[in-house]
């Protein structure tokens, strides 16, 4: 049985990839069988995790709970078009309140974090920051202050505040690019453990 599995990882692998070439019958069996696993083990998951754990094992202690299951229940009348409608209800409350808590994540964590991270002595907390150190935390105030200069438009960006502006650029695009080079390399990881999958444990060519 394992080594069953192992033949249909490794084809199915091999589907995926497929699609480099070009679409192929291959290629949709593989994302077929990928989506429908991928289906199937949510719905279990869900179910013992979600509805099991945390509503029939508790519903007695926790009678509120009763409203996130009927909640539950109304998004499901979305697979029946004639009452389809009342999925809208629970669907608004699951936006607005992931919205809500969501917005102090990123206020907490993309905003009030980042500025923590900018204001910091140059020179280190007791003047004793390495010359690299110093170097990096100059750069890193002035690329911050250059940045925000060029998202300034209330102002030509002519003479040394256009100047100022372009570094800014500069600074953003360096940015922006080691974000991608980041996404390149954590693609370029998962594509190394594919391949030492295939030619590793299935085909055993890598000891």
């Amino acid at each position: 049985m394992d080594h069953l599995g192992l033949w249909l990882a490794g084809l199915l692998t091999l589907g995926i990839y497929s699609f480099l070439y070009r679409d192929n019958p291959w290629y949709k069996v593989s994302e077929a069988i990928f989506v429908g696993v991928s289906a199937g083990y949510w719905v279990v998951y869900e179910y013992w995790q979600n509805f099991v754990g945390k509503f029939w094992d508790q519903k007695g202690d926790q009678p509120w709970l009763w409203i996130g299951a009927a909640l539950g229940l109304m998004m499901l009348m979305r697979l029946i078009p004639k009452i389809g409608w009342i999925s809208r209800w629970p669907l608004s409350f699951i936006i607005g309140a992931t919205s809500g808590l969501w917005l102090m994540l990123y206020l907490t964590t993309n905003c009030i974090a980042q500025v923590e991270a900018t204001i910091f002595p140059l020179f280190g907390a007791d003047f004793d920051a390495s010359a690299i150190a110093i170097f990096s935390n100059f750069v890193l105030v002035a690329g911050t202050i250059c940045g925000v200069v060029y998202f300034f438009f209330s102002k030509a960006h002519t003479g040394a505040f256009g100047a100022t502006a372009r570094v800014g650029i500069w600074t953003i695009m360096i940015t922006f690019g080691a974000m991608f080079a980041l996404t390149i390399m954590n693609r370029m990881s998962l594509l190394i453990g594919r391949t030492s999958f295939i030619f590793g444990e299935w085909l055993g060519l890598l000891r």
